[in-house]
């Protein structure tokens, strides 16, 4: 059963009520994929991470298909009419998943020159609480205490922008995509494209500025 087949289960049997806006009934309207928005945790005992690799080998799909970002149009062969088998929970649009942030945190520490020392974080106002486009902020802090960034009180994403005060490397974590985009030395994008833990895929090279994509892995 998929997402979408569970919803439309439910409002026929009455365990939901119809999400209605200004007299428009929004489920019946669209799509319930399985996705969301924001940070993203194991879902608990009886799950098991699912990798970008395995998923595309078992449904014949690529990771990334030619000239597209990972985002919701990736793995079509895995979904009904959109949306997700209930048992996979898809990642999540705009922030990296826990374990993901972390990895990334540890090697940037590895390959930054001044190693666990400064760096800044930018949140974009769409995924800010009020969308305040008038009051933004660049928070600066040590890379390495960036991992607590991840709980952030006053917003539910990762960073949406991290970079090291050298302009060295550079994350951008789009809020209408799966990944996070890495751009930095060669030696860190060959370190996220061979990593165990992160699963990363090569992008096409500025002449000057070769960039890897580091990816949060499905559920």
């Amino acid at each position: 059963m998929s997402y979408h087949e569970y919803r439309q289960a439910r409002l026929a049997d009455g365990s939901i009520e119809p999400h209605v806006v200004a007299g428009v009934d929004l489920t019946a309207m669209g799509v319930a994929t399985g996705g969301a928005l924001g940070r993203a945790e194991a879902p608990g005992p009886g799950w098991q991470r699912l990798r970008w690799a395995d998923l595309a080998r078992r449904v014949g799909d690529p990771v990334a298909p030619e000239e597209r970002l990972p985002s919701y149009h990736c793995f079509p062969s895995a979904k009904k009419g959109g949306s997700w088998p209930l048992s996979i929970v898809p990642p999540t649009e705009g922030s990296t998943d826990r374990d993901t942030w972390n990895r990334l945190i540890a090697l940037l520490v590895e390959y930054s020159p001044d190693g666990a020392d400064t760096c800044l974080a930018y949140y974009n106002p769409m995924i800010a609480p009020g969308y305040d486009f008038e009051n933004l902020h660049v928070r600066a802090g040590r890379l390495g205490d960036a991992h607590l960034l991840y709980d952030n009180p006053e917003i539910d994403f990762s960073p949406s922008n991290l970079w090291a005060a050298d302009r060295s490397w550079v994350l951008c974590t789009d809020y209408d995509l799966w990944a996070t985009k890495v751009c930095g030395p060669r030696p860190l994008i060959d370190t996220l494209l061979h990593d165990t833990e992160i699963e990363a895929v090569q992008l096409p090279n500025d002449p000057t500025e070769p960039a890897g994509q580091a990816l949060s892995s499905l559920t």
